[in-house]
C-alpha cells in the first residue's frame, strides 16, 4: 500500500505541466538526435547532461527519460527510411522495415513502430514500478551458468533468424563473436586480437559495426544506383495511419515483444539486441505468413 501511495505521489510531481513540457523537451530532442547514426540513447544522454545545472533535479529526470524514449525511437526512422540503424536495437527495424518502406508501406511501418514502442515503453515501465522487488530479486539469482546459457540461446536464434543459410548464419555469428572479442580481457587485462594496435585495446563498438555495414553499404549502392540514372530515394506514399488488418496484426506482436523485452532488459547487461533478435525470431514460427519476412 505505501508503494501506491509514493506511486501516486510521483505521478502528481510528473503530470504537472511544467514537468510535462520538459518530458515533451526531451522526447523532441531525443527523437532529433535518434534518428542521427551511431547516437544512441547513452550518448545522446551523455552530449546533454550539461542541461542538469540549469534544471530541477526531478524535472531532469524527467527531461532524460524523455530522451532516452525518444532516441530509442528515433533510430527506427532511419532504420526504416534509409535503412540504416540508428543503434544496434534497431537493425532487425532496418531489416523489414526497409524492405516494407520499398513496398510503398512506410507509413504503416513507422506507425506500428512508434506505437509498439508507446505500448512496450508504458507496460516495461509499469512492470518496473509494481514488480521492481520480484525482478531485481530474479536478476540476482543470475549466476555465470545462466548468463551462458542465455548468450547460448541468443546466439543459436541469431544465427536461425538471419538468411535461409544456416552455414551463412553460424559463420556471421562466429565472425561477430571474434570482433567482440577484440580489446583488453575485463577477466584477466590481457590484450586479445589487437596485433599490437594501441586504438583496439577499447575494443570494436556494436555500433561502430552496424553503421559500418547498413550505411555505409547504402550510401555506396544509393550512389551507384544515381550514377546508372535509377532512382532509389523511397517517397513516403499513402497514410502514416495503420489500416484495421495492421492493427489486428500488430498487437499480439507488441505484447509479446514486450513479454521478452521486459525480463532480459532488467538483467544487468542485458542488453537490447537480445530480445530484439528473440522477438523477430518468435514471430517468424508464430506467423500465419512467415513467407513475408524478408520481404
Amino acid at each position: 500500500m505505501e508503494s501506491l501511495q509514493h506511486l501516486a505521489s510521483g505521478f502528481a510531481v510528473a503530470l504537472t505541466p511544467i514537468n510535462l513540457m520538459w518530458c515533451l523537451v526531451g522526447c523532441t530532442l531525443g527523437t532529433a538526435i535518434g534518428v542521427l547514426p551511431g547516437l544512441g540513447p547513452a550518448l545522446t544522454i551523455a552530449l546533454l547532461l550539461p542541461i542538469t545545472f540549469k534544471v530541477e533535479p526531478t524535472a531532469a529526470f524527467i527531461l532524460f527519460a524523455g530522451i532516452y524514449y525518444g532516441a530509442m525511437y528515433g533510430g527506427s526512422t532511419t532504420s526504416i527510411l534509409l535503412n540504416t540503424p540508428g543503434e544496434s536495437a534497431t537493425i532487425v527495424t532496418a531489416l523489414e522495415g526497409n524492405k516494407m518502406a520499398r513496398g510503398g508501406r512506410a507509413g504503416a511501418a513507422l506507425a506500428t513502430s512508434a506505437i509498439g514502442s508507446f505500448v512496450a515503453g508504458t507496460i516495461g515501465t509499469l512492470g518496473i514500478a509494481f514488480l521492481a522487488p520480484v525482478v531485481v530479486d530474479i536478476a540476482l539469482k543470475f549466476g555465470p551458468a545462466d548468463y551462458f546459457a542465455l548468450m547460448i540461446l541468443a546466439f543459436v536464434t541469431v544465427s536461425a533468424v538471419l538468411g535461409s543459410s544456416a552455414i551463412r548464419g553460424i559463420s556471421a555469428l562466429f565472425l561477430g563473436i571474434w570482433l567482440g572479442l577484440i580489446g583488453i580481457d575485463l577477466q584477466t587485462g590481457q590484450a586479445r586480437f589487437t596485433f599490437g594496435v594501441q586504438e583496439l585495446l577499447d575494443g570494436v563498438d556494436v555500433i561502430i559495426i552496424a553503421v559500418g555495414l547498413f550505411a555505409v553499404g547504402e550510401t555506396l549502392y544509393m550512389a551507384s544506383k544515381r550514377l546508372s540514372g535509377g532512382d532509389e530515394i523511397i517517397p513516403l506514399r499513402g497514410s502514416l495511419m495503420m489500416t484495421k488488418e495492421e492493427w489486428s496484426r500488430s498487437w499480439k506482436p507488441w505484447l509479446r515483444g514486450t513479454a521478452i523485452g521486459f525480463p532480459i532488459g532488467a538483467m544487468p547487461a542485458g542488453g537490447s539486441e537480445i530480445p530484439t533478435f528473440l522477438s523477430y525470431f518468435m514471430e517468424k514460427k508464430f506467423s500465419r505468413k512467415p513467407e513475408e519476412f524478408g520481404h
